[in-house]
């Protein structure tokens, strides 16, 4: 779920590519509206406070009121108290006589998870990234500018229970920009228009999202909406069950039996799937945007929106690095893994690095993409079905892009906007949106290019011209594809052939639980089983419940242990 799921792409084989030019600046000022390798181990380290306005690259400074919608009450909703119960067994769970070592490969959101709750439980957690740069789906990196430049445009959804506890957790919730509540959208037949669903404050779930939908009567008609609503009925009464049984058929199936006209399906339902997976709605299972519109509908806050302040891998996973290297756990990059090695009986021994070292536990997690997974996967275990079943689940190309103008477009939010262009996502001017991308003079866009599957082998130059050609109607008295117009100063293509699983129709029982087949060894990641699918909320979640598998095993694997030592010493 990208959007829903989290927006954003993950890091398998992933490229890079930059260009820059030069062009004038502009000045136009803005205010925030209201609202070795083993390898390098990673230091504490504090992060400067989210409350510090930074100027770059910037003529004159100006004074920049950041002003955000007030933090969402979420605490009372019975997902949040879930969540939070969750966390609070960890902390309470009685401390080991011997601590666990637990080796996590991959240090996304999942294994940054894993690692951090097992440490709450007393464990230590040993942390290996393949690259120099965490967050993994989240990474991103710095230019020569000093500017960032991401995997993924990540939001932050009020529906993401686990995610909300970590923030609160790490004491960095106020790291989050809170938006209004709204969804907004382009119009490709009114170009430079948008059309909004404003969800009212005053009202409680699912009345607030039925108001929203009511009240917006310029992308769907009154019949339309009647027929949806008639569609959705089998959803809503019947429940988690009728939802999964849904997985086996595509967004536009559904609709389709149900009676409910294409328009609905070409006016929103296109954006709501790429945004949720970089697919299309003829793709897309059903499940998948039903679980989606089951949180948005009932909780009242589900589907209001928050940015990070700033880059993830310093405001969001060096918190958590920190929080568990202060726990005893260990965090290493430049690690990658060549190869798991394994004991006569077929369990780990250990995983070996490319580098020639050698990483043994009392448990192995791996917590990478599942292609990656299934790449180094041993081949005594490619006959056992649980693995098998990972064949379906496949990672969908994603292309993010970001653009650097030579002045502010005025044609945009403070917020996610949903292009409803047949090769772009949605997208953000992160100028804006953001407190450490602000610029008062220049916009960069930042923009989800999907579908991708086509153009992911294309060059970044024909990307960036296609790009150019739906901005000029999204921004039609701003932007011209020639740059007669607003004129681009430079821009960074992040290309990433395997991101989140495809979340096509019947992969759900594909997906495996966190505690695998073979003793001492487990998954985590947004693909393994979880309520949230492809998502940043699916990746915590699956790695607290990675991390809840090893503590009620730790009896189990410590006694596994003990007897494997005592086996060595007799030869």
């Amino acid at each position: 779920m990208a959007a829903c799921g989290c927006i954003s792409a993950a890091n398998f084989n992933c490229q890079v590519a930059a260009r820059k030019f030069t062009s004038p600046d502009a000045t136009i000022s803005l205010s925030f509206r209201g609202s070795d390798s083993m390898g390098l181990s990673l230091p504490l380290s504090s992060s400067p406070s989210p409350k510090t306005t930074r100027f770059r690259n910037h003529a004159s400074p100006l004074r920049v009121v950041c002003v955000d919608y007030p933090r969402p009450e979420l605490e009372n909703t019975v997902n949040f108290i879930e969540a939070a119960y969750l966390s609070s067994t960890f902390r309470a769970s009685p401390r080991p006589t011997k601590p666990l070592k637990v080796v996590i490969a991959g240090a996304g959101l999942a294994g940054l998870s894993t690692a951090k709750y097992l440490a709450d439980a007393g464990h230590k957690p040993v942390l290996l990234e393949a690259r120099d740069v965490l967050g993994g789906k989240v990474a991103a990196w710095k230019d020569e500018d000093g500017d960032w430049y991401e995997t993924g445009l990540h939001i932050f959804f009020g529906a993401y229970p686990n995610v909300q506890n970590l923030f609160g957790e790490l004491g960095i919730n106020d790291r989050l920009q809170w938006k209004e509540h709204s969804m907004i959208f382009a119009m490709p037949s009114k170009p430079g228009e948008f059309s909004r669903f404003d969800f009212p404050e005053f009202l409680p779930s699912p009345l607030n999202g039925i108001w929203a939908i009511l009240r917006n009567n310029e992308m769907l008609t009154w019949p339309e909406k009647v027929k949806f609503a008639i569609g959705l009925l089998p959803a809503m009464l019947g429940g988690q069950a009728y939802v999964e049984a849904q997985d086996g058929v595509s967004v536009q199936e559904w609709m389709r039996k149900q009676g409910i006209p294409d328009r609905v399906t070409d006016e929103v339902f296109i954006a709501m799937s790429k945004a949720l997976n970089f697919i299309n709605p003829d793709e897309l299972s059903m499940q998948c945007i039903l679980i989606a519109l089951n949180r948005f509908l009932q909780e009242k806050h589900g589907s209001k929106m928050a940015f990070l302040d700033g880059n993830p891998p310093e405001r969001l996973c060096m918190p958590i690095v920190d929080h568990i290297q202060s726990s005893g756990g260990e965090v290493h990059l430049n690690s990658r893994i060549q190869k798991i090695e394994l004991n006569d009986d077929g369990t780990v021994k250990s995983f070996l690095l490319n580098n020639g070292k050698v990483m043994e536990g009392d448990v192995h997690v791996f917590a990478t993409p599942v292609d990656i997974l299934k790449l180094l996967l041993p081949d005594n275990w490619k006959g056992i079905p649980y693995f098998q079943r990972l064949d379906k689940l496949i990672g969908v190309p994603v292309i993010n892009v970001h653009i650097w103008f030579d002045r502010k477009l005025k044609n945009t939010y403070d917020h996610l906007l949903f292009s409803r262009s047949p090769l772009l996502s949605v997208y953000a001017d992160m100028s804006v949106t953001c407190k450490e991308y602000y610029n008062p003079n220049q916009s960069m866009l930042e923009l989800v290019f999907a579908p991708a599957e086509e153009w992911i082998s294309r060059s970044d130059e024909d990307i960036i011209q296609a790009t150019m050609s739906e901005l000029a109607k999204l921004f039609p008295d701003e932007i011209s594809a020639d740059q007669s117009k607003a004129k681009i100063v430079k821009y960074h293509v992040v290309k990433t052939p395997r991101s989140v699983y495809k979340t096509i129709p019947n992969c759900e029982p594909c997906r495996p639980i966190q505690r695998s087949p073979i003793e001492g060894f487990y998954l985590a990641g947004d693909y393994t089983k979880q309520k949230y699918l492809a998502s940043m909320e699916g990746a915590v979640l699956s790695g607290k419940l990675c991390a809840q598998a090893i503590v009620q095993d730790t009896e189990l694997l410590a006694a596994r242990g003990q007897k494997r030592v005592a086996q060595a010493s007799v030869i």
